[in-house]
């Protein structure tokens, strides 16, 4: 596979958090097509470091800013649904610290944000790894 279409199938994503009485808390949202939970992701953008990216992808989708990690908490895998097909994307996902929540955003209306503790948020993905990223995440904070 060439290069170029590694780095086409590889995508970025933040995973927002807060805490709240000392526990940590994860938001999700949801897909515009099949309405499953997942957290903000999206495609790199040419002349923006990734974390960067993954912080932009966050306001767009989940209305939140904040505080974004530059080295990823680690990755997961999934099946992308294309029009014909399905490819396999590599998503990278970088812890964000939530420090506000905007009153509208971009897709507002099109998906739905909710938050979840850590065990829930983990149960309610469909991606094991992504589910055992979430799990992990209390350790990092």
């Amino acid at each position: 596979m060439a290069q170029t279409e590694k780095e086409e199938l590889s995508q970025v994503a933040a995973l927002p958090f807060r805490i709240r009485d000392g526990r940590v808390e994860v938001l999700l949202v949801t897909s515009r097509e099949t309405k499953r939970w997942l957290i903000p992701k999206g495609w790199p953008m040419k002349g923006k470091k990734p974390h960067k990216a993954a912080a932009q992808e966050a306001e767009e989708e989940a209305g939140v800013k904040g505080e974004i990690k530059d080295k990823p908490l680690g990755s997961y895998d999934y099946w992308k649904r294309r029009s014909a097909h399905f490819d396999l994307c590599r998503v990278n996902v970088y812890p964000l610290e939530v420090s506000k929540q905007l009153k509208s955003w971009r897709e507002k209306g099109q998906r739905r944000a909710q938050w979840f503790d850590v065990e829930e948020a983990a149960h309610q993905v469909l991606e094991p790894a992504l589910a055992d990223l979430i799990r992990s995440l209390p350790q990092h904070v």
